[in-house]
């Protein structure tokens, strides 16, 4: 049975290569952090989620030593059954605190608390408002969903309110963000988005996976950082990127809505619970943002000093303050063919970069995503910048 199919796919992958749209996994010779070693050859990592560079701080990995030492490596088991410790009930409280919500449920990625938050609390009677380039899993997540789907164009209020106003037959309305869009490092317009749910009824979920641990005064978020902690009522996050950078994701919200998806959420039901390890990095992790601020500062210095030095070699990149710093190559008509050789051309300079075309960004949108980290120094960036600049020259991007 598979002939005709294996014919079809190979086909398929031949022709994405054939247009220098294969995606390589190019494989870590090490532990993450600004240089890794790929291929035999150390190189600088602007591609990471690694915001805080914690993912390989020796704080963080003897924590998760400590506590596989003193739980064991897993739990065989799902948390409604006999896979809740005391640890996981300490790392939901204590994001609860940090995130400013009254509780918090854990999962096994954000991917799976998106998957598993709509379902359960819209039917068929409500509407789901999503904006146009919300991520995958909320996408997925929404499918889910009995109630209706609304879409909006991406941050324009306009056409939100429009959305809004044809859902008001709704018996429950849910209007749903990323606070920071993972392609471009754009936020989101928290304030009016709020407004307009109030005008209208509204809850409000903010996927903060792109800025828990590192945007706002305290890098609790982006509704810390436009002062809404108090008006959004779901957010979903991960632990694996700012906060240690493994695994694992959570939904934080209110009270009852977090007791219901610990009876109706599907993914948290059917999943074995988070590794008992990873529970005890991301309690490390919260605990050195509480008592050091330094990293929020670097990474914030880091991606202006990225992003300007870009702009000023003459570089397509758009203003912002997020560490994703996306290199576009709109003005040109082959721009996933540029965005893939640049890539190439920049790890042999050493500088790891990764080019994303189309489906990962719409058609015309190719682009380098890159991702400054508190781990970068003032050398690393220089070194970026000088390879870019040597690259760019070459592809004729500059």
């Amino acid at each position: 049975m598979y002939g005709k199919l294996g014919e079809v796919l190979r086909g398929e992958l031949d022709a994405i290569r054939d247009q220098g749209l294969y995606k390589d996994e190019r494989v870590l010779q090490g532990p993450q952090g600004a240089e890794i070693t790929v291929g035999g050859s150390t190189v600088l990592n602007f591609c990471a989620n690694n915001y805080l560079g914690l993912a390989s701080d020796p704080r963080v990995v003897e924590a998760a030593k400590a506590a596989l030492d003193k739980w064991g490596y897993g739990l065989s088991s799902v948390r409604f059954i006999c896979g809740t410790t005391e640890l996981h009930k300490q790392l939901e409280a204590e994001l609860s605190d940090f995130l400013g919500m009254e509780d918090t449920i854990l999962y096994a990625a954000c991917f799976d608390a998106n998957g598993g938050v709509f379902e359960p609390l819209l039917a068929k009677d409500s509407a789901i408002i999503t904006d146009q380039l919300n991520h995958a899993s909320i996408i997925d997540g929404v499918r889910l969903a009995k109630a209706r789907r609304f879409i909006y164009d991406h941050a324009d209020m306009n056409v939100l309110e429009d959305r809004l106003k044809e859902a008001q037959d709704a018996a429950f309305r849910l209007v749903v963000t990323d606070g920071v869009f993972s392609m471009d490092g754009d936020l989101a317009k928290l304030p009016e988005i709020c407004d307009l749910a109030d005008k209208y009824d509204s809850l409000v979920l903010v996927d903060d996976s792109h800025a828990t641990g590192f945007t706002g005064p305290s890098g609790r978020g982006t509704h810390e950082k436009f002062g809404v902690m108090d008006r959004v009522d779901i957010v979903t996050t991960t632990l694996g990127k700012a906060l240690g950078g493994a695994l694992g994701g959570a939904t934080s919200g209110r009270k009852e809505i977090v007791e219901w998806l610990r009876q109706k959420s599907r993914p948290y039901l059917f999943s074995n619970s988070l590794p008992m390890m990873i529970c005890g990095a991301a309690l490390e992790v919260l605990r050195i943002l509480r008592e050091d601020p330094e990293p929020l500062r670097t990474v914030a210095k880091n991606q202006a000093k990225l992003r300007d030095g870009l702009r000023d070699l003459g570089f397509d990149v758009d203003e912002g303050d997020h560490p994703i710093v996306p290199v576009h190559f709109r003005r040109h008509d082959d721009d996933a063919i540029m965005a893939q050789n640049m890539s190439r051309d920049l790890l042999a300079a050493g500088i790891y970069c990764i080019g994303f075309s189309f489906p990962v960004v719409p058609r015309g949108g190719a682009r380098i995503r890159l991702q400054a980290s508190a781990a970068h120094s003032d050398a690393h960036l220089d070194r970026c910048l000088a390879a870019f600049a040597e690259v760019g020259k070459k592809h004729g991007a500059i």
